[in-house]
């Protein structure tokens, strides 16, 4: 499996489309010279959510489980 850009428009692909082909299909598309070899961590990038806004995500579900926690305390109390 390789990782490949589109370079220049065409009708089917804009610029800066990003896909992960099979060798053979790779190959074909690059010799045409629409496309272009990536790294994978770029494609990953492309189509996985950043580790930033996981970060971001854990901290809201942390601060959830928090103020549960303090509803069942004051319940308790009460």
């Amino acid at each position: 499996m390789k990782c490949i850009k589109v370079i220049k428009a065409t009708k089917e692909h804009e610029v800066g489309t990003i896909r992960r082909v099979d060798d053979r299909e790779a190959n074909s598309r690059v010799s045409s010279g629409y496309w272009m070899f990536i790294p994978k961590s770029e494609w990953k990038l492309a189509t996985r959510k950043p580790k930033a806004d996981q970060a971001t995500d854990q901290a809201t579900d942390q601060a959830k489980v928090q103020s549960k926690k303090q509803l069942r305390k004051q319940k308790a109390e009460a």
